[in-house]
């Protein structure tokens, strides 16, 4: 019907031109164009499958990773929290600023209460001190203070302080500049510092050793002393002497030279009873004897009251 009242209406509007057309047509054909339209639902429609459809969204292996790496920023999350209080309780960090540590703007770093700390790393050309008028108090639980610079070491122990340095070391006063210890020995004499009395080496490589004109030298081993010189050995003294536990041996390429009174204690020196062991295999005497010039040498003891008088004697036919 629809249909016929559109094809009449044109007919009448192409016969006697436009056709104007109340108030109430115009109504009901809005109103039927309208119910058509409306009971109309398969205007338009176009039957599609939606496996092949483009999906959008994160599936399968994304999904997962997508799941992953949120997991990840949750635990580096919870981590950076568990930091975040670690350091504002060991700095406390309260309203007012940090009341354990102040820094300044010259770089010093400042504590101002008792610090627990395992290893500092100081930066180049850096200085630990304390106060003007309050003393640096290190402590080391059980454990020895160590201050390392490169290959210099100081270690600060419970019976003993040690310094160790490849490079050589040097003490002075940082008021006056004045040298108070210094291993340079090119340029300063090696002396012990005031108040120390000893001097404890393995190895030491020097030109000569001495002591001041009031006190004695004495040089300690506990196990044996090698004293060897590039062109000789000289030792000079009021009074020498030399107390052993073991063996006493002197080398020398060209000779010994004993200059002055010499006493040799023979209380701890093997003897024999009788002469009955001279040819035994178990006993090898030797006979000391000296020249006029204070050259030393021995003589195998062969036979009773055998004297110095050999061949092969170093000092001739006076001795």
């Amino acid at each position: 019907m629809a249909a016929a009242a559109a094809a009449a209406a044109a007919e009448q509007q192409s016969s006697n031109g436009p056709v104007k057309k109340s108030m109430r047509e115009k109504a009901v054909e809005r109103r039927n164009v309208n119910k058509e339209h409306n009971s109309n639902f398969k205007a338009g429609y176009i039957p599609i499958d939606e496996d092949r459809l483009h999906k959008t969204g994160l599936r399968g292996r994304k999904g997962n990773l997508a799941i992953c790496v949120i997991i990840l920023l949750f635990i580096l999350a919870v981590i950076n929290l568990i930091i975040t209080l670690v350091i504002w309780a060991v700095i406390r960090i309260g309203p007012n600023g940090c009341d354990s540590m102040e820094f300044h703007e010259s770089g010093l770093l400042r504590f101002k209460q008792v610090s627990d700390m395992g290893v500092i790393h100081p930066l180049y050309k850096s200085t630990v001190g304390g106060r003007r008028n309050e003393n640096l108090v290190i402590t080391g639980n059980n454990q020895p203070i160590v201050f390392q610079q490169g290959t210099t070491k100081l270690s600060v122990e419970n019976n003993k302080t040690s310094i160790t340095s490849d490079i050589g070391m040097q003490f002075f006063d940082p008021r006056t500049q004045n040298i108070l210890f210094s291993t340079d020995y090119e340029t300063h004499e090696f002396h012990l510092p005031s108040g120390v009395k000893s001097l404890n080496v393995q190895k030491a490589s020097t030109e000569r050793i001495t002591s001041n004109a009031t006190s004695d030298l004495n040089i300690k081993v506990d196990g044996h002393a090698i004293v060897r010189g590039n062109e000789g050995v000289f030792i000079m003294g009021k009074t020498i002497e030399f107390h052993m536990g073991g063996n006493m041996e002197l080398k020398a390429e060209n000779s010994i030279i004993l200059n002055g009174s010499v006493m040799v204690s023979t209380t701890r020196l093997p003897s024999s009873s009788s002469g009955d062991q001279l040819g035994s295999g178990d006993w090898v005497r030797y006979k000391l004897c000296m020249c006029a010039d204070g050259t030393l040498f021995k003589v195998q003891v062969t036979s009773q009251n055998m004297g110095c008088q050999i061949s092969d004697n170093p000092c001739g036919n006076t001795h």
